[in-house]
């Protein structure tokens, strides 16, 4: 432990001479202060323990502040800081023999408050005006600057570069005179201070002012207006209304100007109302407009004057009546308590109405209103020794119902039709004009300016012939009257009527489309359709023609379909359009054929004949139209056509080689049949010049037979058949 504790003193002993004596002072150098602040300086060392501190000025002034020791360090307060403080201060520390020194600048200033701006007047439009920019209590003042600006403008500047006297508190200021203008409203003035110590730190370094521009504008152009009138009747009220101009805006204030000259204040209102007016309330009323900078002020006399006896008739001074109506005449009275009236016309007539009368008023009804009524009443009422008398126009007039249109038939296309636009039960029918619109052209106008004989009610008309077309469908037809009664208030003055066109137009253009054809085999089907133009659209009507002429209706509708179709239903197939304004007719002929059928082939008087005997081989077919017969003789070496006659053929003094096979051929467009039959022809068996009278009797009475029976084939076959047969046309065989 010895060992231990001696070598530690010998290293403490070895630090302390290795630490030397050393001193600081905070803050170093320079300290600037605010005068009134507080501020210390704190002097410390090391390398001493403990070292002995003192303080002094530099031209040892009194130190004016607190010094206070502690160990290694001493501070100097100074609270507050004045102008004796503003010193080079030195700090002493004493370490045994050693002494070390350090110094300090305190340098003060004064900038406490921000510049105060005043103004020598308020500011008044195109006024001068000064304005102060003060900085109060500034030290150094030798670096104050001051800048006064307007907005964004610069109106002064001043720096204060004169030599101080002596250390002083001093407040410093500026002056501008600049004129307000209108455009300075809403500016603002700032005032800007600046203390410039050069290398100094310190808050603010600046500071500065803002006041708003409020440019004032005395009171001017004060009016005053008066309503009803500024001339009143005693008892009646009136109100005045005064406004002024400035800025800000003026305080209205009214007074009555005394017989002295002095003002009776009545109202700080802009508007001044006087009820029950007395002659005593005559007098010139004053209107002052006041603000900060001014006031400006306005007078108007008011003159009020004896009420008079009036009398006023009403509704007047005339009066529009509709003949047939109720009209009420009323006179009446005021300034006078007890009034006597009187009614009469202008020209002495019967008054043809009731009078009622009743205090101050008296009335006079016309019910109903008629041409007995149209003249100028006057009502006189009397009030002591006056006498007021008042007139009343009645004016009749009647225009009761809108006008009527009416045409003289269906409008149609391209057809002539005449409009008539009545007006009716129409007075004063010499003011009348009636006008006639299609769409919005006029297309007639008439105006009735012939002298009437009589008082009456008329009916007027306007009539015009115009042809319509296709383009006026949907067009609007306007008859248009007026009453053109000029000095006359009254409703309707015009009144009018519309119609629209309907144009028809007749059918047209009918035409028939048949599906598949007009000529079909029996058992098709067929579609036939109709159309038809007009306006309405046409209805279709299908018949068909009979063999007397006559239409046999079928089908309404535009599409007439036969289904299975028969030989019968062969004929004409009429299709009529049909609308309000005719009708347009079609026809199509509709053939049906058949195939040949029921052919019968025979031979008269027998298929089995002798040589020298006269036969007639016949064709015949059914009851089918338009079909070709041909007659042919079967050979081996080819066929033989027969010239025949409607489907005969005679053969006679037949031959041995006339025996053989007969065709019947009949066709048409649809088809065809064939039937056949075999002629047997067997010779005689002795001379052949052999003549026996029962041949000679066979053979006249065949010459007359076979004509016969070819004119009952004939006849039978045209009564029959439609159709034709040519069988000198037929065609040849084609074997």
């Amino acid at each position: 432990m010895v060992v231990i504790f001696g070598a530690s003193n010998v290293l403490w002993m070895m630090f302390a001479v290795s630490q030397a004596f050393k001193m600081e002072i905070f803050p170093e150098n320079r300290v600037v202060a605010q005068i009134g602040d507080v501020i210390s300086l704190t002097c410390s060392t090391t390398g001493c323990e403990p070292p002995s501190f003192s303080w002094r000025t530099q031209i040892d002034s009194p130190l004016n502040g607190k010094v206070r020791n502690e160990g290694t360090n001493s501070t100097l307060t100074m609270d507050p800081v004045s102008f004796n403080n503003e010193h080079a201060y030195v700090c002493t520390a004493t370490c045994g023999s050693k002494k070390l020194e350090k110094g300090i600048q305190v340098e003060i200033y004064s900038f406490p408050k921000d510049p105060e701006i005043h103004l020598s007047d308020p500011l008044e439009l195109e006024k001068p005006v000064t304005v102060t920019c003060l900085v109060p209590d500034v030290y150094p003042f030798d670096r104050l600057e001051i800048n006064l600006l307007k907005g964004n403008d610069l109106l002064k500047n001043k720096e204060f570069l004169e030599p101080m006297e002596g250390k002083s508190l001093e407040t410093k200021s500026l002056e501008a005179t600049f004129i307000p203008t209108k455009e300075d409203i809403g500016k603002a003035l700032v005032c800007r201070a600046k203390l410039n110590i050069d290398e100094i730190d310190f808050e603010p370094k600046e500071r500065e002012t803002t006041k708003k521009l409020q440019v004032y504008i005395s009171p001017k152009n004060t009016v005053i207006s008066a309503n009803p009138s500024t001339r009143l009747q005693e008892g009646g009220s009136v109100t005045m209304t005064c406004s002024s101009e400035g800025l800000p805006a003026p305080q209205i204030f009214w007074s009555k100007k005394l017989d002295n000259g002095n003002l009776q204040l009545l109202s700080g209102n802009t508007t001044l109302t006087l009820i029950a007016m007395r002659i005593e309330d005559s007098g010139i009323y004053v209107c002052e407009g006041v603000n900060q900078v001014g006031k400006d002020g306005k007078e108007v006399e008011l003159i009020v004057q004896e009420k008079p006896f009036t009398v006023e008739i009403s509704p007047g001074p005339q009066v529009i009546a509709q003949i047939g109506d109720s009209v009420v005449l009323t006179c009446g009275v005021t300034g006078c308590e007890s009034p006597s009236f009187s009614w009469r016309t202008q020209i002495d007539s019967p008054l043809s109405g009731q009078v009622k009368t009743e205090g101050t008023k008296s009335t006079l009804t016309l019910s109903p209103v008629n041409f007995e009524n149209e003249h100028s009443y006057l009502c006189t009422v009397t009030c002591g020794h006056k006498k007021l008398e008042k007139r009343i126009s009645v004016d009749l007039y009647s225009f009761p119902r809108d006008p009527e249109i009416e045409m003289s038939g269906l409008l149609v296309s391209g057809n002539p039709v005449t409009v008539s636009c009545e007006v009716p039960s129409v007075y004063p029918s010499d003011r009348l004009e009636i006008e006639l619109f299609k769409g919005e052209s006029i297309i007639e106008s008439k105006t009735f300016l012939e002298d009437m004989d009589k008082k009456s009610l008329e009916t007027k008309s306007l009539e015009m012939t115009f042809i319509p077309t296709t383009e006026d469908a949907g067009k609007v037809l306007v008859c248009l009257a007026h009453l053109h009664v000029g000095e006359m208030e009254f409703e309707p003055k015009q009144r009018q009527s519309t119609q629209t066109l309907y144009v028809n137009v007749a059918p047209r253009d009918t035409t028939i489309l048949v599906s598949p054809s007009s000529i079909l085999e029996e058992g098709s089907s067929v579609n036939m359709t109709c159309f038809s133009n007009g306006l309405p659209a046409p209805e279709i009507l299908w018949s068909r023609q009979l063999n007397n002429g006559h239409l046999q209706p079928l089908s309404e509708n535009s599409t007439l379909t036969l289904t299975s179709t028969k030989m019968e239903d062969s004929g004409i197939y009429v299709c009529e359009g049909i609308n309000q304004a005719g009708i347009s007719r079609k026809e199509v002929e509709l053939i049906i054929q058949v195939a040949p059928k029921d052919i019968q082939l025979i031979a008269f008087p027998s298929k089995s004949v002798k040589e020298g005997d006269t036969v007639i081989i016949s064709c015949t077919c059914g009851n089918v139209p338009k079909t070709w017969i041909i007659l042919k003789k079967k050979a081996e070496t080819g066929d033989t056509v027969l010239k025949s006659r409607d489907g005969a053929y005679t053969i006679h003094k037949v031959q041995l080689e006339d025996a053989g096979v007969y065709e019947c051929e009949s066709k048409n467009e649809v088809g065809l049949q064939l039937r056949s039959l075999t002629l047997d022809v067997k010779g005689r068996e002795n001379n052949k010049d052999y003549f026996s009278p029962e041949l000679l009797v066979l053979y006249c009475a065949s010459s007359l037979i076979i004509p016969a029976i070819g004119m009952i084939i004939y006849f039978a076959r045209r009564a029959n058949m439609k159709g034709s047969y040519s069988l000198v046309e037929a065609q040849k065989s084609k074997v």
